[in-house]
């Protein structure tokens, strides 16, 4: 299961997959059924569940792109069942947070850059040539579109959907379908939701709240602040609302 060019500087399952000139550095621990694709390079302190399939020439575990970055050792952790896409790079913590994350079952299509400290949810899209920057927070269930750059300590909420193209310096609210120059709340993503399981019931109570957050007079954060003492639409409704009035960055609108 280990071509003989391969280069295995660490214990690996008898399960493993490792293709032709892959090469695997110390501390890097593999789960059950784990594959590594030709000329892929995973570099340690990384720690990738069962089930993790790796494309050819992706690079993972690296020492993340920060300049304050000074050797100090942070590790990267990859959730079950998720597939790193070719030519993927996924870069290890700082001593910030001390890790990155990516959840389970995400996929993280070919090009994807996923830099230090970024903390990915589970069954997360990135499609090819997302870049994100440091520190970046992404929810359960969310899609980013192709060729996204997404700043540094950005949150993109779950169940949202960012289309292709599109610049995203603020944080996008959960549950939001976003696109435009600059990046605007479009809609809420009715379709995401319906294919996530959502009952109409929970669909049409965040589509009255939606409406009164991104299409009503007023400030967004007193209008979120209103939402949660109110009380009664629900826990996504009050999550969205807690979103909102804990964003940093501010959110697009």
């Amino acid at each position: 299961m280990i071509h003989p060019t391969a280069l295995i500087d660490s214990d690996l399952p008898d399960d493993a997959e490792v293709g032709p000139y892959a090469v695997v550095g110390p501390e890097v621990t593999l789960g059950s059924g784990c594959s590594i694709g030709p000329h892929a390079v995973v570099m340690g302190p990384t720690d990738i569940a069962s089930g993790v399939k790796i494309g050819p020439g992706a690079v993972v575990g690296t020492d993340p792109q920060d300049m304050k970055y000074s050797g100090e050792r942070t590790t990267l952790e990859i959730g079950e069942g998720t597939v790193i896409r070719e030519f993927a790079n996924l870069n290890r913590g700082t001593a910030a947070t001390g890790s990155t994350v990516v959840g389970k079952n995400c996929l993280v299509m070919a090009y994807v850059h996923i830099a230090h400290d970024c903390k990915i949810g589970d069954n997360v899209v990135l499609a090819n040539a997302v870049n994100l920057a440091g520190h970046v927070r992404i929810g359960d269930h969310a899609r980013v579109g192709g060729v996204v750059p997404v700043h540094q300590f950005v949150r993109i909420g779950a169940h949202s959907m960012i289309g292709g193209g599109y610049r995203v310096s603020k944080d996008v609210p959960p549950f939001a379908l976003a696109g435009g120059y600059p990046l605007r709340v479009v809609s809420m993503n009715k379709v995401g939701l319906r294919r996530d399981g959502f009952t109409p019931e929970r669909i049409d109570l965040l589509r009255k709240v939606f409406h009164r957050l991104f299409r009503s007079e007023g400030v967004l954060s007193e209008k979120a602040s209103v939402i949660l003492e109110e009380g009664g639409w629900g826990e996504d409704s009050e999550a969205l609302a807690r979103f909102v009035i804990s964003s940093e960055r501010g959110v697009i609108i």
